[in-house]
């Protein structure tokens, strides 16, 4: 649903458009041999051709086409059979060769989309313009030594895929869930880890307000390097209010490139944004052209796994669990792992997505742990929630034995057996426990005999308090029914 931006002269429309720069899974770089280690000491995974030494010729690294088209094709894209490599020049120390190698006239991939899932939980398509090739450059150190600037080489040459999007994105919410789709893809797909703490899947979002029903765009302006999901929502919307003012007040938004200042929340212009004239784009006349063959895009085509959107479609139909539940799991590769696996210990699929979705996720959240590194693997919840189905635990202890399993690390059996937590099902213990509570309320009784319904809950909840919640609920309902007749 399409934002709409009020203003005390007249309202406007938000559009957004999304450059995401994600690096290559690859153990090299783009155009030259050295590794890429990021946890390396600085400037140590630095060729010569990514110093930029005179005579370095790139050397192209198929790998990182292999995995474009693979990205390519999970998008519903077209692959190019002819890509080109260019060079955009600008200078900058963290560039050594004055020039990064990207492409710009022929790019491998075009013409894709994706669909998201809107607020009110409908579909809509966000095409995606290209996906080029290009390598990323250094690192500029600030902070290391006075008044001066250090560079790190290790990263320049990097592959990334720069993913672009049309300007089809209308609201915060579209623009985060075109982010958690497209990287939920990237993981499937093995083209990337699309680490977004580690620098790995940066944003840059590109946004105008314009007045409703206007056929052209307001200016845009781009903030560069958003890495986390909350601060493309923080620089959003500073944008928004920044634009309205500039606009409601009479003057000109000014098309700039800015940056997003996590600390305070603003924005802040680091240049005005250049145009591609700006860059002096040429063919780059050390890199011949890449051609590519329907055998072997099809072959490419047949390693593109099961895709987030089907997976989840495939949860819903055979699993009969909610599409949110499903998209919860299916988004993520690390948590559809984890469910799937469990799958194969507990045969109730719905009550282990239950439980992992509501109750351990829940638990995660408020912890601020990750479920690849919670002491709860996907063996011991599946045999948490087989307890509650034979019958040897009730919901209410099985919460508690999360708990435990949490900060143990402990199997479910092992925190049953050592803690005596065994739901009773003798029907003559329950039977007693009953009688013991009855006869300890007499006046209460007498209520609920007189029509006051509402009562049953506490002689419930006294019931199990006396069996330490141990008590099978529902058979503890039928002997507590038949008894207060």
């Amino acid at each position: 649903m399409a934002t709409i931006i009020k203003g005390s002269k007249q309202d406007y429309e938000l559009t957004i458009g999304l450059e995401v720069h994600a690096q290559v899974a690859s153990q090299t770089k783009l155009f030259s041999p050295a590794p890429v280690m990021p946890l390396a000491e600085q400037n140590t995974c630095v060729d010569f051709i990514d110093a930029g030494m005179p005579g370095m010729l790139p050397l192209l690294n198929f790998f990182c086409i292999e995995q474009a088209v693979k990205t390519g094709l999970a998008i519903n894209a077209e692959i190019n059979k002819l890509s080109h490599f260019d060079r955009k020049h600008y200078f900058y120390p963290d560039l050594p060769q004055g020039y990064q190698i990207t492409q710009f006239y022929e790019p491998i991939v075009k013409n894709g989309y994706l669909e998201i899932t809107l607020e009110d939980a409908s579909k809509k398509k966000i095409r995606i313009k290209q996906i080029h090739l290009e390598q990323d450059a250094g690192k500029l150190i600030h902070d290391k030594k006075a008044g001066k600037t250090l560079i790190d080489l290790n990263r320049a040459g990097v592959a990334l895929m720069e993913i672009v999007s049309e300007p089809d994105i209308k609201s915060i919410h579209e623009a985060n869930e075109y982010v958690k789709t497209l990287r939920a893809i990237l993981r499937e797909v093995g083209s990337s880890d699309a680490d977004m703490e580690k620098g790995n899947f940066r944003c840059d979002v590109n946004i105008s307000i314009a007045p409703i029903g206007s056929n052209i765009l307001g200016t845009r302006c781009e903030i560069k390097n958003l890495n986390s999901f909350k601060s493309i929502t923080r620089a959003i919307e500073y944008e928004i209010e920044r634009h309205l003012d500039i606009i409601e007040s009479g003057g000109k938004v000014r098309q700039q490139t800015r940056l997003f200042d996590q600390n305070t929340g603003e924005t802040r212009a680091l240049r005005d944004k250049e145009d591609s004239d700006d860059y002096r784009y040429c063919p780059d006349p050390d890199i011949l052209p890449v051609p590519l063959t329907d055998e072997f895009i099809d072959s490419l085509r047949k390693s593109v796994p099961e895709l987030p959107a089907a997976r989840a479609a495939r949860y819903v139909a055979s699993h009969a669990i909610t599409q949110k539940e499903a998209d919860t799991i299916a988004f993520d590769k690390d948590l559809h792992e984890f469910f799937e696996a469990g799958l194969k210990i507990c045969p109730d699929a719905k009550i282990l997505c239950s439980w992992l979705t509501s109750e351990l996720l829940g638990r995660l959240n408020k912890l601020e742990l990750d479920i690849t590194t919670c002491k709860v693997n996907s063996a011991n919840l599946a045999c948490l929630t087989n307890r509650i189905i034979d019958g040897t635990i009730s919901g209410k202890i099985a919460k508690d034995i999360l708990d435990d399993m949490l900060q143990s690390g402990k199997t479910p059996d092992e925190i049953i057996e050592q803690k005596g937590l065994k739901q009773v099902s003798d029907e003559g213990a329950i039977a007693a426990v009953v009688k013991q509570v009855l006869d300890a309320n007499p006046d209460k009784l007498a209520e609920y005999k007189a029509g006051k319904d509402k009562l049953f809950g506490f002689f419930v909840g006294e019931c199990m308090k006396l069996s330490k919640g141990k008590a099978n609920p529902a058979l503890l309902n039928n002997i507590l029914k038949d008894a207060m007749k």
